[in-house]
């Protein structure tokens, strides 16, 4: 039996660029429904709401937002990020600073 050699073929190395949402988050209505899926796809998940709300927080400008809201940036950053735990109040003064409402329907 004859023996074959193949020789390795050369690939080329993918280049991936990190993916920010908050690029994307364009108008205030791709903001509105970015936070509507989350209410809707994972409503238990506070800590990924309060996430997707940084995200939106930073597609429009942090240091507006935190003003719009009376925060710190520093506070706004800590409170939406990936460790974050914000006060219910605090959710509640940065969907107002960034003109979105919270709604509730019957489950």
């Amino acid at each position: 039996m004859a023996k074959t050699t193949e020789k390795p073929t050369s690939r080329a190395k993918t280049k991936t660029v990190a993916y920010d949402v908050a690029e994307q988050l364009r108008t205030p209505e791709e903001m509105a429904a970015y936070l509507d899926a989350w209410l809707q796809e994972a409503p238990d998940d506070a800590v990924g709401i309060a996430r997707a709300l940084g995200d939106i927080a930073r597609a429009r400008g942090m240091t507006q937002v935190a003003r719009d809201a009376g925060l710190s940036r520093e506070s706004l950053y800590k409170a939406l990020g990936e460790n974050g735990n914000p006060s219910f109040a605090t959710v509640l003064k940065v969907a107002r600073a960034l003109g979105v409402r919270l709604h509730a329907q019957v489950a």
